[in-house]
């Protein structure tokens, strides 16, 4: 076999295989063997009729392509190691040259070699864990949301008029030039004064009604409202006010404290409040200095990320998406059409975060090399554990999921990337 090698954009390599003519007479052999097992032909069972029949029956491009088909992934193999490519981070495009019969057969296989990786501090990394203070003001905000909880609606004072941040129930009628569209009526609707769920303008032109009125709302659609019909047209909506409530908020104290927490008193509640808040902040600092450890190491790698890379993690974080939305009940392209885009433009918004996660990745794999970490058993079993208590299920199902989905080789890459990050994570100094 005859190999060269052409080095051309993007970091790709383009490998001109020869392979001789008495290798591709053999394969032809085996894969008219193939064929006959997979083809009925009158008057042999199925895998015993001879190469001559075979070729006849199917003919000659079929025998020469099927031929291609077993050589090529040994021949790119041994194309690769000749050149001294040990891993490609996409699946070959491959071209044929010449297939003949009694010819050599010669093809072109375009591949992207793991690009080279030259790491730089990656541990002993210092980085300040930033931890926030707990202000008085953050407690009395966790007050304050507690309270929220515990408020009651209560019906606005009489002769009251409607006030940002009132409940109203109110029945309301669309109208475009006069003619009522679908979706644009309302019985005893319920709508907070100020929450932003209507039409931007309707909500504010309520503000000083009471209840038993009725006022005319004028408003236009958004531009970019989903029903396209509608969008940037101007409606006028006949609305009546049918009541007005109002949250009555309890008084902060220590009979509060006692209703809405196992605390006696409001300063037992505010210590415990601020106590947690502390922890979480704490939490989050660990959090951030984890994340600056991973980016500082990532910065201080130097390595050229071939297009390809990006495009594949571009693709699998759409595919998670995906997922996240098919659990919420929702397409991607009803996602789309929501928020006003489409595919080619959400590609384009994730192609920085997915560069990222790449440059991340090829970094978090070097590391492991260098220092020779490595997924045990036991390791792997951990991870099993995690999961099942995450899902509710039991790690012999979990086990079972994996193994019948062909997701082994996920869990170990998973592991190991876990593994190497918390090393990185033990090494910072502070």
């Amino acid at each position: 076999m005859k190999v060269s090698a052409e080095k051309i954009e993007n970091q790709q390599v383009v490998l001109t295989i020869e392979v001789e003519s008495a290798e591709l007479d053999k394969a032809e052999s085996r894969a008219c063997t193939r064929l006959a097992s997979q083809v009925k032909i009158p008057g042999f069972r199925k895998g015993k009729a001879p190469r001559r029949i075979v070729e006849t029956h199917v003919g000659k491009d079929a025998v020469l392509q099927e031929a291609f088909d077993l050589l090529a992934p040994k021949a790119i193999e041994d194309a690769m190691k000749d050149q001294s490519i040990e891993t490609i981070v996409a699946r070959p495009e491959v071209e044929i040259v010449t297939l003949e019969d009694g010819k050599d057969l010669v093809f072109k296989a375009t591949v992207v070699p793991r690009p080279e990786v030259t790491l730089g501090e990656y541990k002993g990394l210092k980085i300040e864990k930033k931890i926030e203070e707990v202000t008085d003001e953050a407690v009395q905000q966790q007050l304050d949301h507690m309270a929220e909880h515990q408020s009651k609606m209560v019906d606005a004072p009489e002769g009251a008029a409607v006030e940002k941040g009132d409940f109203t129930t109110l029945d309301y009628k669309g109208e475009i030039d006069g003619v009522a569209f679908a979706g644009g009526e309302g019985k005893d609707y319920p709508l907070e004064i100020g929450s932003g769920s209507f039409i931007p303008g309707f909500e504010d032109q309520l503000v000083g009604v009471h209840a038993g009125e009725e006022k005319d709302v004028n408003v236009t659609f958004p531009q970019e409202y989903h029903a396209k019909d509608l969008a940037g047209k101007a409606a006028v909506f006949h609305c009546k006010v049918n009541s007005i409530k109002r949250k009555e908020l309890p008084e902060i104290n220590d009979a509060f404290a006692k209703a809405a927490s196992k605390f006696d008193t409001l300063d037992a509640l505010k210590a415990d409040i601020r106590e947690n808040l502390q922890k979480n902040n704490e939490r989050k600092a660990a959090d951030a200095q984890k994340e600056q450890a991973l980016e500082t190491a990532t910065n201080n790698t130097t390595v050229d990320v071939p297009p390809v890379m990006i495009d594949n993690e571009v693709e699998r974080m759409i595919r998670e998406m995906q997922m996240r939305l098919a659990q919420q009940g929702m397409q991607l392209e009803q996602y789309l059409q929501f928020a006003g885009t489409d595919i080619a433009k959400l590609r384009e918004t994730y192609r920085e975060t997915a560069e990222k996660n790449v440059r991340t990745g090829l970094m978090l794999e070097e590391v492991a090399k260098a220092e020779n970490i490595t997924v045990e058993k036991e390791d792997l079993d951990k991870e099993v554990e995690i999961m099942a208590a995450a899902y509710g299920a039991t790690p012999k199902q979990v086990k079972k999921i994996i193994r019948e989905q062909g997701r082994q080789g996920d869990l170990v890459n998973s592991v190991a990337r876990n593994k190497t990050m918390q090393f990185i994570f033990d090494s910072i100094a502070e």
